[in-house]
């Protein structure tokens, strides 16, 4: 008897992806839905083509009005995006898919399909029939409008109201008068974004609002935790969106959720790109820093003209592209001189840099002292200077989206001097003697600038833990490890398997393209350590130090455990070199 077999899930095997963009996105402002494809490049023009005229058929026979079609191309391949009516997008995916199968020449484009399509759309605009106008209604009166299956908001935080998507009510049952939107900023970037994120949700507080805020550890509303986790995308953002307590909002917005649904939010008053990094590669078509940047920036296509974007002008991708910015721009850079910097403060726009050791913010024509750098707790004394930056970035974002200048002083004077602040990012502890320095750095240029800091500190021996996600490729996982052996040598390297993140990647695979690395650059074998877990890594580099020693440590999937595992040895006096006590055993 024949085994019976899956259905194939998309109707042509070139198709490698298809799915829906409940929001801005790389290819447009607008709702959509995306179709990626194996497409040689010799064939690519006339295919694409033939899509195009294909899809465009398809949606006048459905009279769709104002599509609008885009195409990107990508290694070995192209993404194809159409826009489609919000209520019917399930409908527009296969509309889609059925262009690319036509244009490939294995389907007609005929009276029986435009009927299945129209009988699709009739029945999903049937499950949600006030779905368009509600939609429509929102935007018109300038309100966020955020919906995924479940649930349709308009409005956010405590001017949100929210149905279950099964029961929408009709535009005029809708409150209009009791909804409204809070401050809403964005944070997005390869580097600083959950430091950015804390230190503006911080600001807020110290201004007297209750901040709700998502980050790559979790959601928060106030002081209280709802999720723990990597909420950096579309369902931390309309989590905190719902929460009726929230006063004003931070979302850092990672750059995997804005490619796989686009931006959560349809409007926002200001955000920013702290940076750009190789990273993440390969992924969605990205292939380059220029790529990476261009999604980053899908953030300001929520922000309208009265939005401001904060960029680094330090950041050489960010500066090449600011001219496609729609928005006002407001400029951050660690020299006063810059020149890009002092002619737009010069103009009257908004600015941050440091000047004779002083953070400064140029807001409303008017150049505020903010204090010394080497007073903030967030710098280390100014040894970490990428965390000035983010301060920078920070206190433009802040002012931009509602804080006053006094408050975000206070912050920056304060924030970081409590572990509790900022934890796991370019945090400081010690620990039986010796220093660690804990953060998030999962990049190359993330993990040299940790180093970069902990070359400031003395250490007798420096021991260095090292993992990375899956999702990258060998030559990737080889230039993290060039990075930190560019900076400085460590005397003892502790590998760190995280089964949770391996992305495809056998057990093992990481740590052998790691040990290589590291064996090519001159560490002996006996010098590198492989270890079944995040905590079992800091376990094994903690055992083998000794007071003075200095530990640089980036944590990605354990950070909680890990704190608290540091936390045990030091309430139990533990010291360097000793056996760990039996609370922190385990």
């Amino acid at each position: 008897m024949n085994e019976i077999q899956d259905a194939p899930e998309f109707p042509s095997p070139t198709i490698t992806d298809s799915r829906r963009l409940l929001g801005a996105n790389l290819f447009s402002d607008r709702l959509g839905v995306v179709l990626e494809v194996r497409c040689p490049d010799a064939n690519a023009d006339a295919l694409v083509a033939a899509w195009a005229t294909a899809a465009r058929a398809l949606t006048d026979a459905l009279e769709w009005k104002g599509v609008n079609l885009h195409t990107r191309r990508e290694p070995g391949g192209v993404a194809l995006f159409l826009s489609g009516p919000v209520d019917v997008l399930m409908t527009a995916t296969v509309l889609n898919e059925q262009a690319w199968v036509i244009a490939e020449g294995a389907a007609r484009l005929d009276v029986e399909l435009v009927a299945r399509l129209k009988t699709a759309a009739a029945g999903e605009h049937t499950a949600h029939p006030t779905l368009a106008e509600l939609h429509a209604a929102a935007r018109a009166r300038g309100l966020c409008a955020t919906f995924d299956d479940d649930v349709f908001t308009v409005g956010s935080g405590d001017g949100a109201s929210s149905w279950p998507m099964t029961s929408l009510p009709r535009v005029a049952d809708v409150p209009w008068d009791a909804v409204h939107d809070v401050p809403l900023a964005l944070v997005t970037g390869s580097n600083g974004k959950t430091t950015t994120t804390r230190l503006v949700a911080a600001m807020w507080r110290t201004a007297g609002r209750t901040a709700g805020w998502c980050c790559s550890d979790g959601v928060w509303v106030g002081s209280e935790q709802l999720a723990s986790g990597d909420f950096s995308g579309p369902g931390g953002a309309r989590t905190v969106m719902r929460d009726a307590r929230a006063g004003a909002i931070v979302l850092e917005t990672a750059r995997g959720g804005m490619l796989r649904r686009g931006l959560a939010v349809s409007r926002a008053d200001a955000a920013i790109v702290t940076n750009i990094s190789a990273d993440h590669f390969g992924e969605y078509g990205i292939t380059d820093e220029h790529g990476l940047a261009e999604v980053k920036l899908v953030v300001a296509r929520v922000l309208g003209e009265a939005g401001c974007l904060m960029l680094n002008a330090d950041d050489a991708e960010l500066v090449a592209l600011a001219g496609r910015v729609g928005s006002r721009i407001g400029w951050f850079s660690l020299h006063h001189d810059h020149p890009l910097l002092a002619a737009h403060a010069r103009g009257g726009g908004i600015a941050a840099t440091i000047r004779e050791g002083r953070a400064v913010l140029h807001w409303n024509e008017t150049w505020h002292d903010l204090g010394s750098v080497h007073d903030m707790p967030l710098t280390l004394g100014g040894a970490a200077p990428y965390n000035t930056r983010n301060a920078l970035g920070a206190a433009l974002l802040a002012v931009a989206s509602g804080v006053p200048v006094t408050a975000v002083r206070q912050t920056l004077a304060t924030f970081g001097a409590s572990p509790n602040d900022n934890p796991g990012r370019l945090q400081v502890l010690h620990v039986g003697g010796v220093t660690v320095l804990a953060d998030y750095a999962h990049n190359p240029d993330g993990l040299a600038s940790l180093c970069d800091t902990a070359r400031t500190f003395p250490a007798r021996r420096r021991v260095l833990v090292l993992g990375q996600a899956g999702n990258r490729d060998d030559e990737q996982l080889r230039a993290l490890v060039r990075s930190a052996w560019k900076v400085m040598p460590f005397d003892e390297v502790v590998i760190k398997e995280m089964p949770k993140l391996l992305r495809g990647r056998a057990l093992g695979d990481l740590p052998r393209v790691f040990a290589s690395e590291l064996s090519r650059l001159g560490l002996t074998p006996e010098r590198i350590h492989i270890a079944e877990s995040e905590l079992a890594a800091v376990h094994g580099a903690v055992a083998l130090t000794s007071p003075g020693d200095l530990i640089v440590c980036p944590l990605h999937t354990e950070q909680a455990a890990v704190l608290s595992w540091f936390q045990r040895l030091t309430d139990a006096s533990w010291s360097a070199g000793s056996p760990f006590p039996p609370t922190a055993r385990s």
